[in-house]
This record gives structure tokens, sequence and C-alpha cells, in this order.
């Protein structure tokens, strides 16, 4: 099992990477929200610069708000600083869309994006089409070395619905998603994306296809429960965006509330119709995987945190993963609150990596 750091992207705070680095996670996932976090290929390229070992990539790349060439090309621009441990994460946008007030990209359009953008980095030409144009596209001068395309950049694409996990198989050389810690989720993801490569004639060695899930990590202490103030403070941002995901994903495109929210829903929906229409996409993902709103502590209930977060002793932790690596899941990316991040990897790594 590998342990990545998922970046609440800070341009000026690179030293938060460097000690995941030396702390032992292999990779650092720097993320594409461009209403409130800093721009994520300006952080990477201060990454590359200032670290050795750790694998560094979008986490995720937003195909919504850059064509695919120009993601393509900022990537490749990235590899030539970090040749060999540059990769890319790429989804639809569930919450850099949505902050805006829009809807994530559609299924077709994001295949389209995964096909331009795996032909550009294998150097290869490639029908693009925007605003109804459709035109020959390579990336060009390669040879002169203001990007890397010789050394190849794995695709993440994430998926959290069934489609979107079988675009992973057809075109991606892995999986990013955020499960609960139970291995029937995990065997769920694999099945759907088997089945994209199926669909696609694509012979897929599930035994090198990279999958990682994003969560974050509370280690419980002696006696603790997890209503007390520091299991609040460590994992309430990371919990609560869970609910502003649903939250805008059934108010956008309807379906059930699950139901290990049912009790909260209608609570939590008054306090988030308070604001008006016109500003309500802003009000949905305040705080978004950084900060806990005081109104919103009340709504991360325990069984939101056990549906969301990796939480136990370590050895309880140890084994959930255990379980999760076999039926398929190589990575776990860890996401603590900003003010807690140091000391969140800090413990993960000292409790839970180290018996692994």
């Amino acid at each position: 099992m590998e342990f990545g750091v998922c970046v609440a992207t800070k341009v000026d705070e690179i030293g938060y990477i460097t000690h995941a680095e030396n702390l032992g996670y292999s990779h650092a996932w720097i993320a594409d929200s461009q209403m409130i976090w800093s721009d994520c290929y300006a952080v990477l390229a201060l990454a590359a610069q200032q670290t050795r070992t750790i694998k560094l990539g979008t986490g995720v790349a937003i195909a919504g708000t850059r064509i695919a060439p120009v993601t393509a090309h900022s990537i490749a621009t990235i590899n030539r600083l970090a040749p060999g441990r540059t990769f890319l994460g790429i989804g639809t946008g569930n919450t850099a869309m949505r902050i805006m007030g829009h809807k994530p990209l559609r299924l077709k359009e994001f295949a389209h994006n995964l096909r331009v953008i795996r032909a550009l980095l294998q150097g290869e030409e490639v029908e693009f089409t925007w605003r109804g144009q459709t035109s020959i596209i390579k990336l060009m001068m390669p040879e002169l070395d203001f990007i890397d395309i010789e050394h190849p950049i794995p695709i993440y694409v994430s998926g959290f619905g069934p489609k979107a996990q079988a675009l992973a198989g057809e075109y991606g050389d892995g999986l990013v998603m955020s499960i609960p810690p139970q291995p029937d989720f995990m065997e769920r993801s694999l099945r759907n994306v088997t089945y994209g490569a199926e669909q696609a004639g694509r012979e897929l060695d599930l035994s090198t296809f990279h999958t990682t899930s994003l969560t974050t990590a509370v280690i419980l202490q002696p006696g603790e429960s997890l209503t007390s103030e520091r299991v609040l403070r460590e994992c309430g941002p990371f919990v609560i965006s869970s609910l502003h995901y649903l939250y805008d994903k059934i108010r956008q495109w309807g379906g059930r509330v699950p139901p290990h929210l049912r009790d909260i829903w209608e609570e939590y929906s008054k306090l988030v119709e308070q604001t008006p229409e016109s500003h309500r996409h802003m009000r949905i993902h305040a705080g978004h995987c950084t900060y806990l709103l005081p109104e919103e502590a009340k709504f991360v209930t325990p069984e939101l945190i056990k549906s969301t977060c990796l939480v136990g002793t370590p050895e309880e932790i140890v084994e959930q993963i255990r379980q999760l690596e076999a039926v398929g899941l190589k990575q776990i990316m860890i996401l603590p609150s900003l003010e807690t991040q140091y000391g969140g990897i800090e413990a993960f790594a000292k409790n839970v990596m180290a018996r692994l």
C-alpha cells in the first residue's frame, strides 16, 4: 500500500510537501480548485524544485476549466521539472465547477478530454473539437525540451459513479475516488473499471492499474469518542465536504438522500437555504476541506465520520487498510484540515504507516 497527501494548494507553503516526502509519503496530489486555493501548476512547479523523490501531480485537474491541450501542455511542463515522477489526476469538477454555480462536465465531454490528453501525452496527433470545430493537433517541438513527454505521465481518472469509473478503464492508468473504508465499495469500483476497458476493447492488467481513495484519518486515543473536540477539529472539514457534495449533487441532478444522512438532512437544508439562491452555490462549499464552519459542526455525526474517514485505534485502521488492499486498493490519499495538516500526516505516518 502506498500513502499520499492531498494538498489544499497554497503557493507559499511548499514546505508541507517536502515534509510529507520526508515522512515517507509517496505522492503529493495538488488540488485544482481555482476559486478557493492557489493555482495547482504554480504549486507543482515550486514543489518539483524543492523535492527529490515524492511523485507530484494534480489531485485532480478539472477538465471543465481548462481545455484538453492546455491541461496536457501544463502537466508536460511539470514533467520537464520532475521527469518520471509526474502524474495527471483529472476529473469533471464536482467542486471547482459547482462553486461557480455550474454543473460538472458531462461525461461525453469528459471522455473527449481524456482521449485528447492521452494521445497528446503519448506524442500522437489527435482530433480535437472545440466550439464546434474539429482540427488535428499535437504537442510540437518536444525535442527542444520546452516540455517532457518522453517520460510517461500516468493519467488517473477521478470517478465516483459507475460511468466515470468505466472511463477510467477506457482511458486511464488508474482510478481516483473517495470511498467508505469498506471492501465492497472497492470491488464494485473495479468491476466498473473492468467493464469500461472491455467495452473499449482494451486489455487491462488490474495488478498494475493504480487505484487511490481520498480520505482523512482519525486516530483515536484511549477512551476517546468520535464526538470529541479533537476529532471534530481534525476531520470535520473533510467530513462536511461530503455533505456539501451530496447536497449540491441532489440539488442539480436529483436523487435520494442516503440513509446515514436522513436524520440531519432537513435541518442542514434549512441552514443552507437561508442564503439567497443567487449566492447559494458559494455558501454550499464554504470552508471546503479547509476549515469547519461553526454552524455546521453539529452535522459532523459519528455515522458521517465512519462513512468517510479511516477511524479507530492504529491497529483498527491498519486492519481496515489491509482489507482494502486485499481487494485492489493501491493507495490511501490523506487530506487533513488546514489547521491540523502537519500533525495529521505526522501522526498517520508514525502510528499507521510505520506498522505497514
